[in-house]
């Protein structure tokens, strides 16, 4: 097959497919409509039969009730109240016993003499009925059938009616003075229909649906009324004087399975009965059927379309074969090739990271001396600070000797015992001064441990409490939560260094200021593994210069005049609370002056 004729071939059968594909379709909903609609037919004719003989089973009942003792005396004596009483009782007796709505007894002037509701507050005795078709249908000597909604209890039910005969007159012979009725409830039907899927509706001769397995098709109808027969509604109150309007007029959602449908006649009362069969379900059977011949005629294109690459694979790899030999010889000298270029890349890369390991390690070699530097730096700045502390002390020491050797000489016992402790206290102080000296200036290890940060702080206020003093900067600390983090006691407690004296410069650098103060706030962000340590570092000094925020971190970048500073310490700090996984950055606060934030990973429990 030559490849021009394969398109045209491939169009061809698509084009037989799909018109196979439509004609199932069509062919099978077809069917299932018909299938559909014989069903559909055969249940509306069991619901017909249903229903019929429920309606014949009461039919006899206003007829036998004209015939009871007492509907003669009341009719023509409506004042024996003693009479009204014992029918009232009997039709109340026989309602409850037979299980339908209401049994009420007219005069030939449509007035309710007596009534099985007469004790209830809807009762229909003393109410004027004779506006109802069923009331002149038996007036006239037929049997009066009629449904409606009652328009004083509200309730909906189908009407029958019989006329009454003075007692010995013949049936038919003479007027009728009265008429019986009987209201039974049809609801029941509507309960029964709703295991049903498809719409089933009972239509009156207007066309109006009162009984219906769908709620909101009630008292629409299938067809707008024209105002006549609106009128002859509005006069009988058929429907509570409800306004009709057709099905049609619902929203799609409501009216959802309204069309095409089955009719099945209830005669007698000129009612229809009708069902309308799911299109969705013709639809659903259709595509099945027609899925089911796609599915089959997919199966052999696909077959016969794998028959036809087979055959082209087995030519294909007879002609491959011989091109794979020409090609593995080809690549069997480009392996050769580029094996010897990976060798000499090989080496030429284990030279370059044996270069970078040196010099990784030369930079971090480089970067732990610049950390040291600047710790002995900062030590040199506040050498003439410590030589003030250890000063006081030792001067204290001198003067409690002399008196403790003079005290000796007397024979004063306890006064020398007294300036020995001054004595000893005052070393004590010394000591832990220079234990924090000896701490920070000693290089720090690669050691990491837990550093609890409300100590650290401590320490580097105490190494900076004479340039407190002598500045007269006011220095708060508020630990608003006990909190840790990992890393190096030391390198913290440089940084915090760092931050605190930078505080005290920007406060001494503004004259004639009444508050000078340092706050060191730390409190804890978040909860869980995603919680945070925060220090913060205020001061009340002019804040930071615009101009100088983009190189704040910068090495060797310093406002400060010349002597006073190697612009190391923040860049230092920032490298440092990197190292530990944290951030340093800094901003000017609103009521003025600048803070400085860090951020590390809490470990706080």
């Amino acid at each position: 097959m030559t490849s021009r004729k394969t398109p045209i071939l491939i169009t061809v059968v698509a084009l037989c497919a799909v018109a196979v594909f439509f004609a199932t379709y069509f062919i099978a909903a077809g069917k299932a409509r018909n299938d559909l609609r014989a069903a559909g037919q055969r249940q509306l004719q069991i619901v017909a039969l249903d229903l019929q003989s429920i309606l014949d089973k009461f039919e006899t009942m206003p007829f036998a009730l004209g015939a009871l003792a007492d509907v003669d005396q009341v009719l023509h004596h409506p004042d024996d109240a003693e009479a009204v009483a014992r029918l009232n009782q009997t039709l109340q007796s026989i309602q409850r016993q037979s299980r339908v709505l209401a049994i009420y007894m007219m005069d030939d002037k449509g007035m309710t003499l007596a009534a099985s509701n007469w004790n209830e507050e809807t009762s229909f005795v003393g109410r004027d009925f004779g506006f109802r078709p069923y009331f002149s249908e038996a007036l006239a000597g037929r049997f009066g059938r009629f449904y409606g909604i009652g328009n004083v209890s509200s309730e909906p039910g189908y009407f029958m009616a019989q006329p009454i005969y003075p007692a010995g007159v013949p049936r038919g012979q003479g007027a009728p003075i009265g008429v019986m009725t009987v209201k039974v409830d049809l609801s029941e039907f509507e309960h029964t229909w709703r295991s049903s899927d498809d719409p089933i509706t009972l239509v009156d001769g207007s066309g109006v649906v009162f009984l219906s397995n769908r709620p909101l098709w009630k008292y629409h109808s299938l067809r707008p009324l024209d105002s006549r027969r609106q009128q002859e509604l509005a006069g009988t109150h058929q429907y509570a004087d409800q306004p009709i309007t057709s099905v049609g007029s619902l929203h799609r959602e409501q009216r959802r399975g309204f069309g095409e449908h089955i009719m099945q006649a209830i005669p007698r009362q000129g009612w229809q009965l009708m069902l309308f069969p799911s299109q969705a379900r013709v639809a659903r059977v259709a595509m099945l059927w027609a899925m089911w011949v796609a599915l089959v005629m997919a199966i052999a294109a696909i077959s016969l379309w794998a028959l036809y690459q087979r055959r082209r694979r087995l030519q294909e790899r007879l002609e491959s074969r011989d091109a794979l030999r020409r090609a593995a010889q080809e690549l069997d000298a480009t392996i050769a090739v580029r094996t010897q270029e990976l060798r000499v890349a090989n080496q030429a890369l284990e030279g370059r990271y044996a270069k970078l390991q040196q010099t990784e390690s030369l930079l971090r070699s480089t970067q732990n001396e610049l950390v040291q530097a600047g710790k002995l730096a900062m030590l040199g700045q506040m050498a003439a600070g410590m030589t003030h502390e250890l000063n006081q002390p030792l001067a204290a020491i001198r003067a409690f000797a002399d008196n403790a050797v003079q005290f000796m000489r007397r024979g004063q016992l306890p006064q020398v015992e007294e300036n020995l402790e001054h004595i000893s206290s005052a070393s004590a102080h010394m000591g832990k001064i220079i234990g924090q000296l000896k701490g920070f200036a000693r290089k720090s290890g690669d050691a990491i441990a837990v550093v609890d940060l409300p100590q650290t702080v401590e320490a580097a206020v105490l190494l900076l409490r004479n340039e407190f003093q002598q500045q007269a900067v006011a220095i708060e600390i508020d630990v608003r939560h006990p909190v840790q983090v990992m890393g190096d006691a030391v390198r913290t407690e440089q940084v915090l260094i760092n931050l605190l004296r930078n505080a005290i410069d920007a406060v001494d650098s503004v004259e004639l200021v009444a508050d000078k103060r340092v706050t060191v706030i730390l409190d804890r962000e978040g909860i869980g593994a995603g919680a945070e340590v925060v220090i913060r570092i205020r001061d009340t000094g002019p804040g930071i210069p615009d101009e100088v925020v983009p190189h704040l971190f910068e090495p060797f970048f310093t406002t400060k005049s010349t002597g006073k500073g190697l612009g190391l310490g923040l860049a230092i700090s920032s490298s440092i609370v990197q190292a530990m996984n944290g951030q340093l950055s800094a901003h000017n606060l609103p009521e003025g002056g600048a803070e400085f934030m860090v951020r590390l990973p809490d470990i706080s429990e």
